[in-house]
């Protein structure tokens, strides 16, 4: 009679918390597929004009980059609704293809926050970052354009990113991008260059 007893009970208690267990895992798998909550790889490209009035020389260039960016390093605000602002760490590695300038190319990596305001339904977000880091490029030996080799990067980023199917985004951005060697070489000209990026996201 005892077993029977302590049977009964087990089995009741058993059914009354596999709701509370199914929620969890509900829980559990919305976020585990919250897209403003995964890794996220992309591949942006786009075009820059000259802007700046530090050289003469009307730049253009093709800037393309491998962009990671983490899951939330910390929520700033969210509402009732589901839809919060977010930060993420944003890490690049970059290939610029000078198209108009004395230099050809500029190989370099940024790192950056990445500001995002995310939609209830988790759709649509909209993204805001400045950072910089380092790179190299090819420079005139007769200090037109850069003036040397090793050169620091700034940029600054304000995009929209919409969520497709099977993990991938869409996204595009207006870019500006300043290069120069931080006063290491007189004359210092520099690149100041303004224009548009658009890529593809895959998160994971």
């Amino acid at each position: 009679m005892t077993n029977r007893l302590l049977l009964f009970v087990c089995g009741c208690a058993a059914l009354a918390a596999s709701p509370c267990l199914r929620a969890g895992e509900t829980r559990a798998t919305a976020q585990s597929q919250d897209p403003s909550n995964c890794w996220e790889l992309t591949l942006e490209s786009g075009y820059l004009w000259e802007v700046g009035h530090s050289t003469s020389i009307p730049y253009e260039i093709i800037p393309t980059q491998l962009v990671l960016r983490t899951p939330i390093m910390w929520t700033w605000w969210e509402d009732e609704n589901g839809a919060k602002l977010i930060v993420r760490n944003r890490f690049a590695l970059l290939t610029e293809t000078i198209t108009v300038g004395p230099e050809d190319y500029y190989f370099g990596a940024s790192a950056a926050p990445s500001i995002e305001l995310w939609s209830p339904s988790r759709d649509v977000s909209l993204f805001a970052s400045a950072g910089g880091g380092v790179g190299v490029t090819n420079s005139d030996t007769n200090h037109q354009g850069l003036g040397q080799d090793f050169i620091l990067n700034w940029f600054a980023e304000v995009g929209v990113r919409k969520q497709l199917r099977n993990n991938m985004s869409v996204m595009v951005a207006a870019y500006f991008t300043h290069h120069s060697d931080g006063n290491m070489n007189q004359p210092n000209p520099g690149i100041d260059a303004l224009g548009f990026t658009v890529g593809l996201g895959w998160r994971f």
